[in-house]
C-alpha cells in the first residue's frame, strides 16, 4: 500500500518541481555604455527612460506571468497567461538584443568593416546604402508599434528584412539587427518624424555585434 501511495504522489511532486524551476527570475541587463553615450543621435533622456522604465516593465511583467504560470496547473488559466508571457517575454528578449545593437560613435558605432556580413549585405541588397534605405522604408511603414529586423533566413541562406508587431520576438529568422520603432524609443527627440530617427540610428549601430551574430547564425 505504501508503495502505491509513493507511486501516486511522485508525478505531483515532479510537476511541482518543474513549476518551481519554470518560475525563473529575469533581471534588467546593464548597458555597456552611459545613457548619454549615443548622443546626439539618441538622447540620454530617451535611453534612461527606455531602459529603466520600459524595459524594466517588461522584466517585471515577465516575472509576474511566469510566477503565476508556475503556481497553477489549470490548463485554462495557463492559456490565459500566454498573452502576457509573449508580450513581456518578447519585450525582454527584443530590448536585451537592442542594447547590444547600439554602441557610441567613438567606439565604432556605424562603422561596418570588411567581412562576411558586409559581403552578404552587398550580395543580398546590392549595396550597403540600398540595404539601409530598404530597412528604413520597411520599418517606417509599420503601423502602430513594432520592430524592424535584419534577419538571416536559414532556409534560403540569405539576409532578409522582416517586421514584427508590438513586442513579438523574431522567430522565423536569426536576428542580426533589430530596430525598435515604438514611440518610446524616439518620440521625445524626433517627435512624429520616424524617418529622422531611422536615419540617425545608423550612426550608432554596432556592426561588430551584428557581424558576430551573422557568423554564429551561419555556422
Amino acid at each position: 500500500m505504501l508503495g502505491l501511495v509513493r507511486a501516486a504522489t511522485r508525478p505531483t511532486r515532479l510537476a511541482s518541481s518543474f513549476a518551481r524551476a519554470a518560475a525563473s527570475v529575469h533581471t534588467l541587463p546593464a548597458l555597456d555604455y552611459p545613457y548619454n553615450a549615443l548622443e546626439p543621435h539618441i538622447s540620454g533622456e530617451i535611453m534612461n527612460l527606455h531602459h529603466t522604465k520600459h524595459h524594466q516593465t517588461y522584466v517585471n511583467g515577465l516575472n509576474a506571468a511566469e510566477e503565476a504560470y508556475a503556481k497553477t496547473e489549470s490548463p485554462k488559466e495557463r492559456i490565459k497567461l500566454q498573452a502576457a508571457l509573449k508580450f513581456n517575454g518578447g519585450g525582454h528578449i527584443n530590448h536585451t538584443l537592442f542594447w547590444k545593437n547600439l554602441v557610441p560613435e567613438s567606439e565604432g558605432g556605424g562603422k561596418l568593416a570588411d567581412g562576411l556580413l558586409k559581403q552578404a549585405l552587398e550580395r543580398d541588397f546590392g549595396s550597403i546604402d540600398k540595404f539601409k534605405n530598404k530597412m528604413n522604408t520597411v520599418t517606417a511603414a509599420i503601423q502602430g508599434s513594432g520592430w524592424g529586423w535584419l534577419g538571416y533566413n536559414p532556409e534560403t541562406g540569405k539576409l532578409e528584412i522582416v517586421t514584427t508587431a508590438n513586442q513579438d520576438p523574431l522567430l522565423s529568422h536569426a536576428p542580426i539587427i533589430g530596430i525598435d520603432i515604438w514611440e518610446h524609443s524616439f518620440y521625445l527627440q524626433y517627435k512624429n518624424v520616424k524617418p529622422d530617427y531611422l536615419k540617425a540610428i545608423w550612426n550608432v549601430i554596432n556592426f561588430k555585434e551584428a557581424e558576430n551574430r551573422f557568423v554564429e547564425a551561419t555556422k
